[in-house]
């Protein structure tokens, strides 16, 4: 265990994620406070997580809440000064989180901070924006310490005092744009967001679940970017707005399906009938 890491719990959302688990040890081991909220996974990994993690808790909720709900039901037993959210496929190195806790240190009015995302390859990924409701992103990459409008949930520092205004995630987002509409609340409020491009996490994006069924993952994470994207409009902008967007994707997703089926790329054809379904299905009366 490390010392200077006993001002933070690290809270990982799982779904059948025990291929990962060798990965994160380099860091969870060290760290004294680690919470695991696990989403009925099926491939063993709540148990391999409390073989090689004594130290930790786990959650076993006995099925899928979705990631915003999940890292909700974590953060309700988070007592530390700090929490980092990470994907389970996402490694940050033991001294990388040490620097980001400095980091909070110095800038004792963030509300969030974040590493610069690099992809498997080692290229900087584009895990920060302004929030896309106002400006379109534009410019070179940061090279310093700065602050933006929105950072990908994957890996994510909260303070969590700053969080008593907002509160967390919206369950209405079971997967994909939580981080964004969270991002989006905070800004609303001045709560600084803040990205540190000198410290670094590798994101091996996609590459935290693996099942039986790939086609069947394919097309519930169309399904449920559709239903989120819209959830996002409708909340943000207007209903008229999200409906208006609802016709429009649904046209262009009818027309591209076919060239996708030429194409015969199994997981894209899935991954689009899903994005129709969910778009297909969602109601904004619902919400």
């Amino acid at each position: 265990m490390n010392a200077p890491l006993a001002s933070v719990t690290v809270v990982i959302v799982s779904y059948n994620s025990a291929h990962c688990i060798d990965a994160l040890l380099p860091l969870l081991l060290r760290c004294p406070h680690v919470v695991v909220s696990d989403n009925g996974s099926h491939d063993g990994t709540a148990d391999r997580i409390a073989t090689s993690l004594p130290h930790a808790v786990v959650l076993e909720h006995g099925r899928n809440l979705g990631f915003g709900a999940a890292n909700n039901r974590a953060l309700e037993i988070v007592h530390t000064p700090f929490a980092l959210l990470l994907n389970p496929d996402c490694i940050l190195e033991p001294s990388q989180l040490e620097a980001l806790l400095r980091a909070a240190d110095e800038f004792p009015e963030a509300a969030v901070l974040a590493p610069q995302l690099l992809d498997g390859r080692g290229a900087p990924d584009v895990n920060y924006r302004w929030p896309n409701l106002f400006w379109k992103p534009k410019g070179p990459a940061a090279d310093g310490p700065v602050c933006v409008g929105f950072v990908c949930g994957a890996a994510m520092l909260l303070r969590r005092t700053a969080f008593e205004q907002t509160g967390y995630f919206d369950e209405d987002f079971f997967l994909y744009y939580e981080d964004d509409d969270l991002c989006l609340r905070l800004f609303q409020r001045r709560l600084p967001i803040l990205v540190i491009p000198s410290i670094t996490a590798t994101h091996h994006s996609r590459g935290s679940v693996k099942g039986r069924r790939p086609w069947r993952s394919e097309y519930w994470r169309g399904y449920h970017h559709a239903q989120s994207k819209l959830i996002y409009a409708s909340k943000h902008r207007s209903g008229r707005m999200a409906r208006v967007m609802r016709r429009r994707l649904l046209w262009l997703t009818a027309m591209a399906l076919p060239f996708r089926v030429l194409a015969f790329s199994p997981k894209l054809i899935a991954r689009m009938v899903g994005r129709w379904a969910g778009l297909w299905r969602w109601n904004a009366h619902d919400r």
